[in-house]
């Protein structure tokens, strides 16, 4: 490695989220790294290409690869032959790998909203006026639609979850750098999810939260646990982001912002020297 290591730093500055600015995010956070390493940006599709070039490639915010989903396989591929360093790693057992992580931690009776892709499964849902439907492929709610029960019959299972359509309280998302938690934040107001605010979890929010970090068993990166907060008070997991979250720093105070930057130069810096 030179002196300074070099990253590719991966985000699609033009992606068109709903209620929040990829682009402000990763300005603030790659203007932070500069100070340790030498740092260059690109969109997701040029990252095979030039990766060969860096120390390690950073994926940020490079939107939900549904939209380039062979070029993403390609550059994993890639990546894998090549031997090289991916942050986060290419390991991940959460959104990285699909949906299928749902269907496990419903197997295994994790505390996550109960997923079904099989008719023959249906009866293990509980009952609910209306069931989420998405794609075991989704991200960023693409393709998710509710529906009631006995329309369940006529979906074309195979590439499809269903969930029971929780009448939760509010969601809140829990925020880790490796296995070291930063800040949570959520949403007041169920209609009006990315408006977010501060959230201060308890001791059994954050045991939670670490049982799907420890579950997923990602050395370094960075990581979101998202959950709802259910009628009963118990909180269910909605979904574990091990890709590329959407980290709403904009959400938060300076100080925890400079912290969290802290932590993620520290992460890189274990990263490249593993």
């Amino acid at each position: 490695m030179s002196p300074r290591p070099r990253l590719l730093y991966v985000t699609d500055l033009a992606y068109p989220a709903r209620g929040r600015r990829y682009c402000d995010e990763d300005i603030g956070l790659t203007a932070r790294l500069r100070d340790s390493f030498d740092l260059a940006l690109c969109h997701p599709l040029d990252a095979a290409a030039l990766m060969d070039a860096f120390d390690a490639v950073v994926v940020r915010n490079s939107g939900p690869v549904l939209g380039y989903q062979k070029e993403y396989e390609d550059f994993r591929a890639q990546a894998l032959a090549r031997g090289t360093r991916v942050y986060n790693p290419l390991n991940g057992r959460g959104d990285m790998a699909g949906k299928q992580y749902l269907l496990d931690l419903t197997a295994a009776g994790l505390p996550v909203i109960p997923t079904a892709d099989r008719p023959e499964d249906l009866h293990r849902l509980p009952a609910a006026e209306r069931y989420a439907v998405k794609p075991k492929a989704g991200a960023d709610s693409i393709g998710l639609r509710f529906v009631p029960y006995e329309e369940l019959d006529g979906l074309t299972y195979g590439e499809v979850l269903v969930q029971p359509r929780v009448d939760f309280r509010y969601e809140v998302s829990f925020y880790f750098v490796d296995d070291l938690f930063q800040y949570a934040l959520y949403a007041p107001d169920p209609e009006r999810r990315w408006v977010l605010e501060p959230y201060e979890p308890t001791a059994g929010d954050l045991a939670f939260a670490r049982r799907f970090i420890d579950w997923n068993t990602l050395d370094h990166g960075v990581q979101r646990v998202d959950a709802c907060r259910a009628p009963g008070g118990e909180l269910l997991l909605v979904e574990l982001e091990d890709l590329n979250p959407y980290l709403s720093l904009d959400r938060v105070p300076e100080p925890v912002r400079e912290r969290f930057a802290a932590a993620l130069t520290d992460s890189l810096r274990r990263f490249l020297a593993a």
